[in-house]
């Protein structure tokens, strides 16, 4: 990934089943090491034990020390548990990505504060945002943002349910020097947002959660809801602007309504960098346009005139 310019990268992917975690690499001196959840049938202990073997494998081969080696377990959350505090270090560490640099912390939170698998997307989005109003729906912490200010959006709007995510994309946008009148934060849920404001777009980037019930929002669920939100991030496109509508649910399929209405791209293995080729399943991708409407004018029809001898 060196060639590449890519600092923070995956480099391990539960590649022998006793060993099931993700392992990230942050710039040559972090590890993020995130263990999915055993299955009932394996004994705590045996458990513990080949995390411990996972850790020291994981030592001895990135030459990084056990204390930079950050160690959490990934379960299912729901619920406002997607947003709570899992420790409270607050201790964040700056990374550098396709010229822009974000913060990240290895313990407070469920994840890292970025999402190694949508490289790809994001340096898409910094190609197609020059001079266009960016929306990024769902956003979290804000890096695709930063990538839209980054490649020259006229405009970007922010939209989070979470004020602690918000908070933290204001702070990425401050890290790299956007902090102008053009840019807006929003703490909202995404549909009600969409349905309450008149705002148009060039680009959208939507990336939806495959579940959500938070407190005082109506449950969403991604496979379920997809007509319903693309629909309406659709009203908010310019008639020559683009969505990009990505989700990790991984039975994801777009509704056949959906690709009737809208001229639809499936570009999902164009944003699928080596380090997670493994898993072709990490999320699903789509470019999202309106059809472009043809008129075809009738040719008139010319009538002779034929004079009588």
């Amino acid at each position: 990934m060196a060639e590449q310019n890519v600092t923070c990268y995956r480099i391990y992917d539960a590649d022998m089943p006793e060993y099931s975690a993700a392992i990230d690499l942050y710039e040559d001196k972090y590890i993020s090491l995130q263990e999915y959840a055993p299955p009932a049938t394996i004994e705590p202990e045996a458990a513990l034990k080949r995390l411990g073997e996972l850790i020291d494998a994981t030592e001895r081969a990135t030459g990084i020390d056990r204390d930079q080696i950050y160690v959490r377990q990934r379960t299912p959350q729901k619920g406002e548990k997607q947003y709570e505090k899992m420790a409270s270090t607050d201790k964040f560490y700056i990374i550098n990505e396709n010229d822009a640099k974000y913060l990240v912390n290895f313990t407070d939170y469920l994840d890292t504060g970025i999402f190694l698998d949508h490289r790809p997307i994001r340096a898409q989005i910094a190609q197609l945002a020059e001079g266009k109003r960016f929306l990024n729906l769902f956003c979290y912490t804000g890096t695709a943002t930063v990538q839209a200010a980054k490649g020259g959006a006229l405009s970007t709007v922010s939209v989070d349910a979470s004020s602690t995510y918000l908070d933290w994309a204001v702070k990425n946008m401050q890290l790299n020097g956007y902090t102008g009148m053009n840019h807006f934060f929003y703490r909202s849920d995404c549909l009600e947002f969409l349905f309450d404001t008149f705002d148009r777009y060039d680009l959208i980037f939507c990336d939806p959660p495959t579940f959500s019930n938070g407190k005082g929002r109506q449950n969403f669920d991604v496979d379920r809801d997809q007509v319903r939100l693309i629909k309406a991030c659709m009203m908010h496109l310019d008639q020559k602007g683009t969505l990009i509508f990505s989700c990790n649910f991984r039975k994801f399929s777009m509704d056949e309504r959906l690709l009737e209405e809208f001229d639809v791209q499936d570009i999902t293995p164009t944003t699928i960098a080596e380090d997670f080729a493994r898993d072709q399943k990490i999320h699903y991708t789509f470019l999202i346009k309106h059809r472009t409407v043809v008129k075809v004018q009738q040719p008139k029809t010319s009538t002779k005139l034929v004079r009588r001898k």
